[in-house]
């Protein structure tokens, strides 16, 4: 028996997010948890699943709060390290008027490209069933070799291994830089959970069902692949099936956490099922609630502490 469900490894930062103007007419911003990684293991622990998180954070102000956010949504901190030298990263996020974002990065470093292969906790790695992780703990050397290593580390206990890509051109030095880390990451995952701009970017093709195809001839590996497409649905392709599922219509404050909260509900419901033999049906079920997830974090602010619950999505869902 495993202790996790799940366990994580990448950026924790503070997202600071609009939050209207100052009598003086200055913009408001609010000081939000963030982070990808965490955002899976916060929805999956809402789910009411075990989940770690092994990450780097600086020893301030912001570093302190990202640590007792953790802490109270329930993810075990056993893998989180401080920083003495290097702040905690901040994202500054703008919201666009079709309710995507854009983002402003103070990183150059960020604490969290600071985590060394040998701050690991290896422990986390060998009782988790599900390894999930991105491209952006691959932007810097060490933090790259440590995302490495822990991958290897949680496939040799044998571990699913997931991967969302997560594409912020901003972080990296070039583009190609980005593309070869997510190259790496679909040839070692057994899950993976891109947005439709990602595949695009990555095949070529802007045809979801070709890209799909390619995809999947290049990466025999995955098991398990969900293309996620915002307000337009999301397909997923499990053996010879492909899957479409429509979105829920929602009145979107922001997107933030939308991807995040998808895939962690794809994830849980693989941890509830397995991936060995999942039925059309299956599929169908899986995509829908994690569909429903999705809307529903999308209609509030931040992401990390405002997960939905079970009731909230079966809700969601029973009233479409």
């Amino acid at each position: 028996m495993k202790k996790y469900d799940i366990v994580a490894l990448g950026e924790l930062l503070i997202d600071f997010t609009e939050y209207g103007v100052s009598e003086q007419g200055n913009p408001v911003w609010e000081a939000n948890p963030g982070g990808a990684p965490c955002n899976v293991l916060a929805m999956m622990k809402r789910l009411g699943k075990s989940a770690a998180f092994i990450g780097k954070i600086g020893n301030d102000v912001y570093g302190r709060q990202l640590e007792s956010a953790v802490k109270e949504v329930g993810i075990d901190p056993a893998g989180l390290v401080f920083d003495n030298e290097v702040h905690t990263t901040l994202a500054v996020v703008h919201k666009l008027p079709n309710g995507d974002r854009d983002f402003s990065f103070y990183r150059n470093p960020g604490a969290d490209v600071m985590l060394t292969e040998d701050e690991i906790d290896y422990s986390l790695l060998s009782s988790t069933k599900v390894f999930h992780f991105g491209t952006l703990s691959m932007t810097h050397e060490g933090v790259e070799q440590a995302t490495k290593a822990a991958v290897k580390a949680a496939k040799l206990s044998g571990a699913l291994v997931s991967f969302d890509p997560n594409f912020r051109p901003p972080l990296w030095n070039s583009e190609q830089k980005m593309l070869e880390a997510a190259v790496w990451g679909m040839g070692v995952c057994d899950i993976l959970k891109i947005s439709d701009n990602e595949i695009d970017l990555l095949t070529g093709e802007k045809d979801i069902e070709k890209a799909v195809a390619i995809i999947r001839h290049d990466y025999p590996n995955i098991r398990l692949l969900c293309v996620t497409m915002g307000g337009e649905g999301s397909y997923c392709s499990y053996k010879d099936m492909l899957v479409f599922v429509p979105a829920f219509l929602v009145n979107t404050v922001e997107t933030t956490g939308a991807g995040d909260t998808y895939g962690a509900c794809v994830l849980n419901y693989v941890v509830d099922h397995g991936i060995e033999a999942l039925t059309e049906d299956n599929l169908r079920e899986m995509m829908t609630f994690a569909g429903a997830a999705a809307a529903l974090v999308t209609t509030r602010k931040g992401a990390l502490r405002v997960m939905p619950t079970l009731e909230e999505i079966e809700k969601t869902i029973a009233s479409k």
